[in-house]
């Protein structure tokens, strides 16, 4: 398990918002903490702790008054830690470039690879081709639906008719370098783990995958790595101590390197 620090700005800031909560109208979310610091400093702590593969998240539309500020911030964390970050939010191949120029590692895609629900594989080519399987991480939220759980796109706003299972994920697996994974229902409210999709990630065993969504103590954190049997990474936000939780995040990420 490798611990995979979060940089998810809003509005120009650095924050921690309830992931099911955010809207595109208005630019609405609720938060749990909006950070006096800039990208940049967040990113300069993770390079000097030497923790790669966190991932910068741009959460306003790209036709949204607050973009270009969210832009600038997103752009400024790259360059502060270039090659250790990986950069999401709307992404497509015409401007995926632009943030690899910048340093990400690579780039989280998820929206502009579904059409009409379902995947596009059409699209998935282009985006694969443009950037290369290698620098591509598709972003696979999900939300717990009576069948399973179901891919969530345009910020969770959107709900798909793909399912999280195995045929799907080795489907995938040949487009992309790994899987970015949020359980959406507990996003942002640090009420305990999904277990349910924890284990059925876990089960899995392929493409290396993070693991993000209610991790609120230090024995969930346990709980994530013996249900996902120690396969998969994990992100936490609201949690540490950094936005205003209670886990230390160095405390973390040195649980995440023991076996």
């Amino acid at each position: 398990m490798e611990f995979r620090p979060c940089i998810d700005i809003h509005n120009g800031h650095v924050k921690q918002i309830v992931g099911g909560s955010l809207r595109d109208a208005g630019d609405t979310a609720q938060e749990n903490f909006v950070a006096e610091r800039g990208a940049a400093y967040y990113a300069g702590l993770y390079r000097d702790a030497g923790i790669r593969g966190g991932h910068v998240i741009l959460l306003n539309a790209a036709d949204s008054p607050q973009y270009a500020a969210t832009k600038r911030q997103a752009l400024s964390a790259l360059e502060a830690y270039p090659g250790g970050l990986q950069a999401g939010g709307g992404i497509t191949p015409e401007t995926a470039g632009e943030f690899l120029e910048a340093g990400a590692s690579h780039v989280i895609v998820t929206s502009f690879v579904f059409r009409q629900g379902r995947i596009d594989y059409r699209r998935l080519e282009q985006m694969r081709d443009a950037v290369g399987k290698e620098r591509l991480v598709l972003d696979l939220s999900c939300r717990k639906t009576g069948d399973g759980y179901r891919v969530v796109t345009d910020r969770w706003q959107r709900e798909t008719q793909e399912r999280i299972e195995e045929p799907l994920l080795e489907r995938l697996s040949g487009y992309c370098d790994e899987f970015l994974i949020h359980a959406v229902d507990v996003e942002g409210k640090a009420e305990g783990i999904e277990e349910e999709l924890a284990s059925l990630l876990g089960a899995w065993g392929g493409k290396p995958m993070t693991y993000a969504g209610g991790v609120h103590s230090y024995e969930d954190l346990e709980l994530l790595k013996k249900l996902g049997r120690n396969r998969l990474n994990v992100t936490i936000g609201s949690a540490l101590d950094l936005f205003g939780g209670a886990l230390s995040w160095e405390k973390v990420s040195e649980m995440c390197k023991s076996d």
